[in-house]
């Protein structure tokens, strides 16, 4: 028996050295730090920290600021720019584990490596490789500093990684990941596009996942505004943290670079903001980008696939993921990277498909960023943007001379326009493998309004100015794929505006600020469902039936009906990010009361002792609610009584250009700049601020900047 179980003990140690041999993974040392610093020598950048910690990077060239950039931002929020680069190269799971195993099969599917290593070298131009190469530089002076902070095997950071950043990110914002979920889930379901010359007409018959995702923008001109001011607001909607949170950085140089604005984490430009002469504001568009084909596999030969009447062979690579377990021990997950002629394909369980997207094998989105940091009035402006190698998203500008616009931009797939393309494709026929985009011409623009007024809060183009000039749908042909809805925003934008009334600043930041839901907003339908049910048998129901139809449909902090109307219509309101079934409005209802009556015992709290801006152990009231104006959505319904904001309003300014071309910018972020350091002064010092809808003066000349400094350094200098 001892010797049986000695065999044993033996057997099980050699089963876990094999094991341990197998998921034995460690990952490489970071160089040293002199070798990591050594990059550094090439740049000059001072960094200015104003008094709320807001970094102004100034260089002799446009790359010392993008190099300074890099080292400001890293000090602010290190971890969150590594798991972005992380993320990037298809390597986050080593890191995070299973959970992150998804984005890096992602970035092997979508061949942003292969977009890299096909274009880089010969499209995107020296100055624009520069600006990555420096800010690439910039992160490996600070890990070479700071070591205990720089993930291992993580440095040194390449320009590569940068440009890469950009080809993975652009495509998400018009929904390419919803797509993709939802042709590995199991329950999607097919509508395949018929021939335009047969009988029927394809229909979709499985709802959309594409979020009308939040932002506002909004420009006024000088002969609206009524002191003959232009204005500009500038208000996309992000998480409050993470990485697609806004980060406000200014950087300039003696090549003419000066602009303020947002970040993320990873891009060495402005990517929406404005210097002396121009601004933009952007918000997420949800046009029909992307489409999918079904296709016909060769059941004798799972390797290939039918076009044209021919088996063709897919085009076939392996992913391997490394997933962390625990210490220098991953688990190696190998998984097929399939392409045919139409794009990446997914084997998913309900059939192959094959996606062809906006964006596919892009390279020159930083290009045209950095065009865009540097143009100079309403021309410059719209050449940057007619590179077009942006695949989605609105701008709405302005500028020194007055002129304001909207473009409703994109990388418009030139597709045939005799097929309904709102469905999947028959994935056969190669003639319905669109090639290239529409030129820039075609591109949705309304530039100069005669209303002097232009806005854009996720909704359809067609409704972008509150005067007689608006876009008309019958101008575009349908394969284009508009975007068709409307918001709570945009319909309470155009409730709130006639077309010529004056447009001073106080009545452009009311509509900005506005915390109330409009005529055929789904909260009103919401409410309106409550109201018709009979709560006659349950009287406390009925009695809560009599409060809320009180409501004003306002989210005032001090409204005592907006927090028993606000989580009523909440789940219904969000269930389009959150991708889960909302309760029906009668349950909603209950489901309110019962938490209001629990936490609060009572059902009519001020919204302000419910709804909060919080960060770390601090919190404050706020206004607003999914899909208001002032725009605040909570992470989850909580267990103590209270929503905790995580998205919407973050950064936003609002720019002012004078009659005599002076300037006058106000900002304010939901946080501060040192977001992560809870020890740091401005790590919430812009908190109260933002709750209560007021504002700091934006630094716009260099005496101003140095006056306000609480700190002047120069990275790898000082």
């Amino acid at each position: 028996m001892k010797r049986i179980l000695w065999g044993l003990a033996g057997l099980l140690t050699l089963v876990i050295l094999a094991a341990a041999a197998f998921l034995w993974d460690p990952l490489p040392s970071n160089p040293s730090a002199g070798v990591l610093a050594a990059g550094a020598a090439s740049y000059d950048a001072e960094i200015i920290r104003d008094e709320f910690g807001v970094p102004h990077i100034r260089g002799a060239r446009d790359r010392d600021a993008a190099f300074g950039l890099a080292y400001a931002h890293a000090e602010d929020d290190f971890e969150t720019i590594q798991e972005v680069v992380a993320a990037t190269r298809g390597s986050l799971a080593r890191y995070r584990g299973k959970d992150a195993a998804p984005v890096d099969y992602m970035v092997a599917l979508l061949g942003v490596w292969d977009t890299v290593a096909a274009r880089y070298e010969t499209d995107v131009p020296e100055d624009v490789k520069a600006m990555a190469e420096a800010y690439a530089a910039g992160l490996n002076l600070y890990a070479s500093q700071h070591p205990d902070q720089a993930w291992t095997g993580l440095a040194p950071f390449r320009a590569e990684d940068i440009v890469a950043g950009f080809i993975f990110k652009t495509p998400l914002f018009y929904g390419l990941d919803d797509t993709l979920k939802d042709l590995f889930g199991g329950d999607r379901t097919q509508a395949i596009a018929l021939d335009p010359q047969g009988e029927k007409k394809a229909f979709l018959m499985a709802p959309r996942t594409l979020s009308e995702r939040g932002s506002n923008g909004f420009a006024v001109s000088p002969a609206r505004s009524g002191d003959r001011v232009t204005r500009l607001i500038i208000n996309s909607h992000q998480p409050t943290t993470g990485p697609v949170a806004w980060y406000e950085a200014h950087i300039a140089s003696a090549e003419g670079l000066d602009i303020t604005g947002g970040i993320f984490p990873g891009t060495p430009v402005i990517l929406h903001g404005f210097n002396h002469d121009i601004g933009w504001a952007n918000t997420v568009s949800a046009q029909d980008l992307s489409d999918t084909y079904v296709l016909t596999v060769n059941p004798d030969n799972g390797n290939q696939y039918r076009l044209d009447g021919q088996w063709r062979d897919f085009e076939k690579k392996t992913a391997t993921l490394h997933v962390k377990l625990w210490g220098p021990f991953a688990l190696k997950v190998k998984r097929p990277v399939l392409r045919s002629e139409h794009g990446p394909v997914i084997e998913g369980p309900t059939g192959t498909y094959a996606i062809r997207y906006a964006g596919m094998g892009e390279i020159r989105q930083l290009e045209q960023y950095y065009r865009l940091n540097k143009a100079t009035g309403l021309d410059d402006f719209l050449s940057a943007m007619s590179i077009n190698a942006l695949p989605s998203i609105n701008y709405i500008f302005a500028d020194r001379a007055g002129d304001v616009g909207f473009i409703h931009n994109a990388q418009y797939p030139a597709r045939n326009d005799a097929w309904d393309w709102s469905g999947d494709m028959p994935g056969d026929r190669s003639d319905l493998i669109w090639q290239g985009y529409r030129p820039w011409a075609e591109v949705p623009k309304l530039i100069n309004p005669v209303s002097g007024f232009v806005f854009n809060n996720n909704n359809a183009p067609f409704s972008a100015t509150d005067g007689p000039d608006n876009l008309k749908p019958e101008d575009f042909p349908q394969s284009m794929g508009l975007q068709t809805n409307q918001t709570n925003r945009s319909l309470r934008v155009m409730e709130l505006t006639d077309g010529t009334g004056p447009m001073d600043r106080d009545r452009l930041l009311s509509i900005k600020f506005d915390t109330a839901y409009a005529e055929g907003s789904e909260a009103r339908e919401v409410v309106a469902d409550v109201l018709a049910h009979d709560w006659s048998d349950e009287p406390d129901m009925a009695e809560a039936a009599k409060f809320l139809a009180e409501w004003n449909f306002d989210m005032d902090e001090h409204s005592r009906h907006a927090a028993l109307g606000g989580l009523t219509t909440l789940r219904q309101i969000t269930a389009r990010f959150t991708h889960e079934p909302p309760p029906s409005p009668e349950q909603a209802f209950r489901d309110a009361v019962s938490w209001l009556t629990l936490h609060h015992g009572r059902i009519d709290p001020e919204w302000g002792e419910v709804n909060k801006l919080a960060h770390g152990d601090m919190t404050w009231p706020i206004s607003g609610g999914p899909d208001t104006l002032r725009a605040v959505y909570p992470a989850k319904i909580r267990d103590d009584g209270e929503l905790h904001m995580n998205a919407g309003d973050t950064w936003i300014a609002l720019v002012e250009w004078a009659p005599d071309g002076s300037q006058r910018a106000e900002v304010i972020n939901n946080y501060g700049s040192a977001v992560r350091d809870a020890a740091s002064p401005h790590y919430a010092d812009q908190a109260p601020l933002f709750a209560a809808e007021k504002w700091r003066k934006a630094h716009l000349d260099w005496d101003g900047i140095e006056q306000s400094a609480e700190r002047r350094y120069r990275p790898g200098r000082d």
